[in-house]
Order: structure tokens, then C-alpha cells, then sequence
């Protein structure tokens, strides 16, 4: 039986392309209310079915007025990132203190403005989009997008912790490489991109890349009633890269 989201409202950060438009669209086909947001409207427009709000989760005030706009919530699924290439001697403080601001602190942001929501439904679920370049794997030249995805990994289980007698479930999805938009800015960004994207596939043990479908195939379980004995936990979903 399909997983059935109806009659809940979904809310998904950076929806706007990759797996966070896949995640919306899943929530969708699945029958939930889904607002999706991003820091660009513009990726939004095509994106049928759902309610859409510009949201740049750096900031307090965009992250309240989407909370505002979304009213409670019982999926947030947190998928806003940037991936920084560099190891701890070509990082520069301001890369590290950007790579954390919106890969961890977003979460932080959108986690206090939509949990008292939830509390009030009486549950709900939280997804936070991780990686295994983090505590799971070391990856080369992933210094502060490593550290950051660690952290979000410890943010999940500490939420989770908090909030379980609440009903509140919170879990993580670490995913290897993805084929997305993204990625292929990075791949793009080498000096040689067909080197590159070979070097990408060749790191995973599978022979291939993700799809974001696949990564949202996984939201769309912790979304769901069927995962409500799930919550504090990593899916690790990266072609065996961590095998």
C-alpha cells in the first residue's frame, strides 16, 4: 500500500530543485498540503499542486513568516544546504561560519518556529537532510560541509530525545551523491567537469549516482504514519559508500 499523507501539511525547504523538489512533490502525489519553499521563486513556478513562499532560512524574520504563512505543520522536512569544497587549510573562517549558518542553523531556525505546532497536534514529524560526509564518513575535501552534516545528525538526535514524549518524531537521511542540479554546478566547476563527474560515480560502490526521487522515497516513509516507531535515526542511503 502507497504511503498517505492525507490530510497533513508538509512543509519542505529549498524546494526549488534536486531532492527538495522531489520531496515536495512526493508529499504531494501522497495527498498531503504542501508548502514549499525557497530562496528563489522563481524554481518555484512550475512546481503544480502545492502552495509555494519565497524563505531564506538564514534569517529569523523569512523563517517566522513562513511558519505564519504555513500554520502548524505535521512534516517539516529541512533539505536547505550548500556543499563546500575545501579541507581545514583552504577553508576560510567565513566559509565555516556560512556552511554552518545554513546548513545547521537553518534547522535550528525552522525546528523552534514549527515545533510548537506540533506539540499542539499532538505529533508530528521532522526530516533533516544530512549526509554521509559527516560522523559517518570522512569524504575528501568535504572540511566544513563534513562538520556541518555531523552536527545536523546530532541536532536529530537530540530533538528527537527532547521531544518523544510529545510525539514529535525526528529523523535524519544521509544520503551519498545525488545526481541534481547542484551537483552538476560543482561538477561544472572543475577544470575538467567529465573527469569529475566520473570521479563522483566512481566513489560509489552501486556504479552510479542517486536520483533525488529515490532520496524522497525515504522523506516520504519518515513522513508517514507507517514510521511512527521511528524516530532519533540516520537512513543512510548512498549507493554503499559507507559499506
Amino acid at each position: 500500500m502507497p504511503f498517505s499523507l492525507t490530510g497533513k501539511t508538509a512543509v519542505v525547504t529549498a524546494a526549488g530543485q534536486g531532492i527538495g523538489r522531489a520531496i515536495a512533490e512526493a508529499y504531494r502525489d501522497a495527498g498531503a498540503r504542501v508548502i514549499a519553499s525557497d530562496i528563489d521563486p522563481s524554481k518555484l513556478q512550475d512546481l503544480a499542486g502545492v502552495e509555494v513562499f519565497e524563505c531564506d532560512v538564514t534569517s529569523q524574520r523569512s523563517v517566522s513568516a513562513l511558519a505564519d504563512f504555513s500554520g502548524k505543520a505535521d512534516i517539516l522536512a529541512n533539505v536547505a544546504g550548500f556543499v563546500h569544497h575545501g579541507d581545514i587549510m583552504t577553508a576560510t573562517e567565513e566559509e565555516w561560519d556560512f556552511g554552518f549558518n545554513l546548513n545547521v542553523k537553518s534547522m535550528f531556525r525552522t525546528i523552534r518556529a514549527f515545533l510548537p505546532g506540533m506539540i499542539e497536534l499532538g505529533g508530528g514529524s521532522i526530516i533533516n537532510m544530512a549526509s554521509v560526509a559527516s560522523n559517518l564518513a570522512g569524504v575528501p575535501n568535504r572540511l566544513v560541509y563534513g562538520a556541518s552534516k555531523a552536527a545536523v545528525i546530532g541536532l536529530t538526535k537530540q530533538v528527537a530525545r527532547d521531544f518523544i514524549s510529545s510525539g514529535v518524531r525526528c529523523n535524519a537521511i544521509a544520503p551519498g551523491t545525488v545526481q541534481s542540479p547542484s551537483l552538476n554546478d560543482r561538477i561544472n566547476a572543475f577544470d575538467d567537469p567529465v573527469q569529475a563527474r566520473k570521479d563522483f560515480i566512481a566513489r560509489q560502490p552501486l556504479g552510479r549516482l542517486g536520483t533525488a526521487e529515490e532520496i524522497a522515497s525515504v522523506a516520504l516513509y519518515l513522513a508517514s504514519d507507517e514510521a511512527a516507531y521511528t524516530t532519533g535515526t540516520v537512513i543512510v542511503a548512498d549507493g554503499g559508500l559507507t559499506i
